[in-house]
């Protein structure tokens, strides 16, 4: 049981680990990638408010495992100069 539940724990942080290695950027959860708060008009269609304070008005953010990949590169870097 404690192996079977290890194999799992391992295959999940080796799919999450390739996940942000192929694709390093997700969509912004505050805005659902829109990039900003979304009003509806006097028409009732609609448009983009304020950025987003989060991703800045681009939709996506840098993962949390690449942003822990590029951390400890930078920490290697520094270390082996």
């Amino acid at each position: 049981m404690l192996i079977a539940s290890t194999l799992l724990l391992l295959a999940a942080l080796a799919g999450y680990s390739l996940l942000c290695a192929t694709s390093p950027f997700g969509t912004c959860r505050k805005c659902r990638g829109l990039g900003g708060t979304v009003v509806l008009d006097r028409k009732g269609r609609p448009k983009r408010a304020k950025p987003c304070r989060r991703c800045k008005g681009h939709g996506k953010r840098l993962r949390v495992g690449r942003r822990l990949h590029n951390h400890s590169r930078d920490i290697h870097r520094a270390g082996t100069r």
